[in-house]
């Protein structure tokens, strides 16, 4: 009877030991990284898509804009492509609903479970609240503002300067070609495309201060906002948006 009892003991204790055991190494397992979401802002023209490439190549995380996202559901043919393709062909804008229903079914995928950029979204206060309702509460969100003068967006475009054959790009200002109207790369005629047009980008340019320059302040409020100054050179404007991405 003494060996039963004694043999009922140490079973309990072994039962005991091995819970507690792996209630310790629950207790100490590390814990989920919050998934890291940026989003860039800035005008038209401020070098947001120059800047989400080598951004998101640095982060290792999907560079997502709202064009790319049109241009695949659509080439796809899927439900949503064909929704927003209706839209445009009847020229009118795709609603937010329609945008958003894209954007959540990209961010889902497996590629996004670290995280993503955000280039172009949101564009108002209604799109960054449904998106800020879609967040987990602990996204580390991160949102990365490119502060350029109108004046510089405008000489900028009106000094773009577009190879017919290559694409390659000068600027009569910044990076001239060696010979007027003739690309360095290739030889082939240099142009000014349409939307270059100074009237063209003003009309862009007052479309984001009526739209989407208040999200600067919206994000200011959320202490989420690191401003850059989007003036100076491609490189020097990169080590500033890590730097911000350091700081947050």
């Amino acid at each position: 009877m003494k060996t039963l009892l004694l043999s009922l003991c140490l079973g309990v204790t072994s039962i005991g030991s091995f819970l507690l055991a792996n209630d310790t190494v629950s207790n100490n397992s590390t814990p989920k990284n919050p998934i890291k979401v940026v989003i860039l802002l800035g005008p038209p023209g401020s070098g947001k898509g120059t800047q989400a490439v080598r951004l998101t190549k640095e982060l290792g995380i999907p560079h997502i804009s709202t064009g790319d996202l049109f241009r695949e559901n659509i080439s796809q043919n899927t439900d949503l492509g064909k929704r927003a393709k209706a839209f445009m062909n009847e020229g009118k804008l795709v609603p937010d609903e329609l945008v958003l229903d894209m954007l959540f079914d990209r961010v889902s995928r497996s590629d996004c479970a670290k995280g993503y950029l955000l280039d172009g979204f949101p564009r108002t206060l209604p799109q960054a609240g449904a998106l800020n309702k879609h967040l987990a509460a602990d996204t580390d969100l991160i949102v990365l503002n490119l502060d350029v003068p109108d004046s510089v967006i405008v000489k900028r475009a009106e000094g773009r300067l577009t190879c017919k054959v290559c694409g390659n790009v000068h600027n009569r200002y910044f990076s001239p070609p060696e010979k007027e109207g003739v690309c360095d790369a290739c030889q082939g005629e240099l142009i000014q495309r349409p939307d270059d047009r100074t009237e063209v980008v003003q009309e862009r340019l007052r479309v984001y201060h009526e739209q989407t320059q208040p999200l600067v302040e919206y994000y200011k409020k959320k202490g989420v906002l690191k401003t850059v100054d989007g003036t100076k050179s491609p490189d020097d404007v990169f080590l500033s948006l890590k730097a911000g991405l350091k700081s947050s």
